[in-house]
């Protein structure tokens, strides 16, 4: 996809504030300081369009951009900042449950990573409810510039085990340097263009995650 404009369209902290309309969407989720406002802005070729708060774990809203007025990023709270509450926590999660398990127009995840450390447990919980309510996604290993390439191997066989995906393939990616930006827009026009999956009629609450594996 070439980029011709890029916007900033609303935030919605309540399910009853997403954007109506039909415009594919592809969501962005990872941990706190991963790196999703960097990867967002390198995809669309802003330097600022996405901005993160200043204290990490701070932001509760899902962010909304409009790209050629045809799709929409989403771009959800990061999670796993140690410092913020388990009020806090919990509600996140309703807000990103509410969209991920109900939103109609969602045609994928993108999982951020850190390609430096193995994933960790909220990671996990949140690939298990990904497959749980039938959401495709693209994993993706952030700061690859960080890494020396005789150890991305490693890092993806990692993210493999620790996640459970069905692949390995996961997209290195460095919004310093670009690597991996023709990748992804790729798996993401793949998504885009997809035919829409099928969605649970109702929420998926998080005492029904059991089911084994992973979309990706």
């Amino acid at each position: 996809m070439r980029v011709q404009t890029a916007e900033f369209l609303l935030s919605a902290g309540r399910a009853d504030q997403f954007p109506a309309g039909g415009r594919p969407e592809v969501a962005f989720a990872g941990r706190s300081n991963v790196g999703k406002s960097s990867l967002i802005n390198r995809l669309l070729g802003r330097r600022a369009l996405a901005r993160t708060s200043s204290t990490p774990g701070r932001t509760r809203t899902i962010n909304f951009y409009a790209v050629n007025d045809a799709v929409l990023f989403v771009d959800l709270p990061g999670y796993g900042y140690a410092k913020v509450s388990r009020g806090v926590q919990e509600e996140w999660w309703a807000l990103v449950e509410a969209y991920l398990a109900e939103r109609v127009p969602l045609r994928g995840v993108v999982h951020l990573t850190d390609a430096r450390h193995p994933p960790t447990e909220q990671d996990r919980e949140l690939q298990e409810f990904l497959a749980a309510v039938r959401v495709p996604c693209i994993h993706v290993l952030t700061k690859g510039d960080k890494v020396p390439r005789g150890m991305r191997a490693a890092a993806r066989r990692t993210a493999h085990e620790v996640l459970g995906l069905a692949s390995s393939d996961a997209i290195v990616f460095s919004a310093e340097t670009g690597e991996g930006a023709a990748e992804l827009w790729r798996a993401i026009d793949a998504a885009v263009t997809a035919p829409p999956g099928r969605r649970a009629a109702a929420a998926v609450t998080q005492n029904q995650i059991d089911a084994p594996g992973a979309a990706c």
